[in-house]
């Protein structure tokens, strides 16, 4: 059984498909790209798997259970997370409460608890604490635990969205465009962090325009275009695709 599970997805706005008629499936333990051309569908998959975007058609299971029915705090809580290609950290806020944000979608203490200060909810905030602590040690920052988030360089930004991602302890991380903006020098340690967080058991899904990062780093790639499977295999498989290379290039392969 797969991990995760897309069968027949359709989403439309109006008259126009963004997704049509898609079916594939990850594995666990994979690390899966998804490209194609802009407007391929890639960012409308995203939100459609984390319970962002409604769906017109389609099934959506995760360890064969059906989600599309469920909020999207509900799929975080069954082991969903994902970053966003706009970063959505809180500048104001420190690098460990960044982080402590991530880990409150399988809190158990509700409002009221934390409102009164009750013995277990101050017991689960130092559990929720030391599992921020330790995400920041994947990123070699803990002695900045306490800096201003909007202290970070933009790469270093990416690093703490993608840990604050990890805190929840998803089985599925969702990267949107990981290292889209991020300068040269700064994107090696955005990839090791994601081959890290795959070695430790993470299943990852990533979107990313950046080919040579994605043909290196997953095992499987998924192309679309115009809201429809174009092609999945291996990054060699891909990279010598005629379809995929006529989809990216604009031209119409050569038939026989």
């Amino acid at each position: 059984m797969a991990l995760l599970d897309v069968e027949n997805l359709r989403i439309s706005f109006g008259g126009l498909h963004a997704v049509d008629g898609l079916s594939t499936s990850v594995r666990q333990g994979q690390i899966k790209g998804i490209i194609g051309p802009n407007g391929a569908g890639k960012t409308t998959l995203f939100n459609a798997i984390a319970g962002i975007q409604k769906l017109s058609a389609g099934s959506i299971r995760l360890e064969g259970r059906p989600i599309e029915s469920l909020q999207p705090w509900q799929r975080a809580g069954l082991g969903i997370a994902r970053t966003f290609q706009n970063l959505q950290i809180f500048p104001e806020l420190s690098l460990i409460e960044n982080v402590m944000i991530g880990c409150h979608p399988k809190a158990r203490a509700g409002f009221c608890g934390a409102l009164l200060g009750l013995p277990g909810v101050r017991r689960e905030e130092r559990t929720i604490e030391e599992r921020a602590y330790a995400q920041l040690g994947l990123l070699g920052m803990q002695d900045r635990a306490l800096s201003p988030a909007g202290d970070l360089s933009f790469g270093e930004s990416k690093l703490l969205e993608i840990a604050r991602a990890l805190a929840a302890d998803p089985k599925i991380l969702m990267l949107d465009e990981p290292i889209a903006g991020v300068p040269a020098a700064e994107q090696a340690p955005v990839v090791r962090m994601i081959r890290e967080i795959n070695a430790r058991g993470v299943t990852v899904i990533l979107v990313e325009h950046n080919m040579r990062m994605v043909m290196g780093l997953c095992d499987e790639i998924l192309v679309l275009r115009s809201g429809r499977f174009l092609a999945q295999g291996t990054p060699r498989e891909i990279a010598a695709d005629p379809e995929v290379i006529g989809a990216y290039l604009g031209e119409e392969p050569a038939h026989a």
